[in-house]
């Protein structure tokens, strides 16, 4: 379901998009935020409590995380569950940032816009999820079995199989879509599935962060008054 026939204007403008969100720390799988000295953080299982959503419900993060891995499930690479897209696409949801483009982005103002945009429609598309999943199986979606599932899936996935009455669906699953396909290929186990060339080219000259014992940033000094603050400067 994930259409993972990739071009390489995508791959470019994925990592455009990767400028945004290489400042969370929460998303431990970010491609450019792995240190390149020490250990990386261990994967943590999939379901895993210990990350708080920024902008979903605790049940719609499970949810988008459940989605997320039914678009691109593990195979003989590791799928979205694994690779923290979920995690992710929380995070870039709740700044706003688009990832979809629903109309021309000419400003902030517009970026914003759609950003707003796409908050309403993940909020309201997750419970048309579990609405239609109570109207065909009188179980919410995460309740209902894999067949179950698929098949709901499927009906706002393929064209050949859409239905009337769900347009809605059909919307809001091309955009979590978009921000799975997003995420994923800009960690480091999306790369690494398309063969990157610069995880082997780039990667090993890139300098690792100076500060393994705090990566989350959370005790640096804070630069004094007038003075620029760069990231090794301390």
């Amino acid at each position: 379901m994930g259409g993972q026939g990739v071009e390489r204007r995508d791959i470019l403008r994925y990592l455009g998009i990767a400028a945004v969100a290489s400042t969370f720390p929460g998303f431990h799988n970010w491609a450019f935020a792995c240190p390149g000295s020490y250990p990386a953080v261990p994967d943590r299982p999939p379901g895993s409590e210990s990350y708080q959503p920024l902008f979903f419900s605790s049940a719609h993060y499970r949810l988008v995380e459940h989605l997320a891995e039914m678009i691109i499930p593990a195979d003989d690479t590791p799928g979205a569950a694994q690779a923290g897209v979920a995690e992710f696409i929380d995070f870039m949801v709740a700044n706003r940032v688009p990832v979809s483009r629903p109309r021309d982005i000419r400003s902030t103002d517009d970026a914003i816009e759609n950003g707003r945009q796409a908050q309403n429609l993940f909020v309201a598309g997750l419970n048309w999820m579990n609405a239609r999943s109570q109207s065909e199986h009188r179980h919410e979606f995460l309740d209902c079995t894999p067949e179950q599932q698929n098949s709901l899936l499927e009906e706002i996935a393929y064209r050949a199989k859409f239905t009337l009455g769900t347009e809605s669906g059909r919307a809001f699953f091309q955009m979590m879509r978009d921000y799975t396909v997003v995420g994923y290929y800009t960690t480091r186990i999306g790369l690494e599935s398309l063969g990157y060339p610069g995880l082997q080219v780039a990667w090993p000259a890139m300098p690792a962060c100076p500060h393994p014992d705090d990566p989350e940033h959370v005790r640096l000094r804070k630069a004094s008054q007038g003075a620029p603050a760069f990231h090794g400067g301390d």
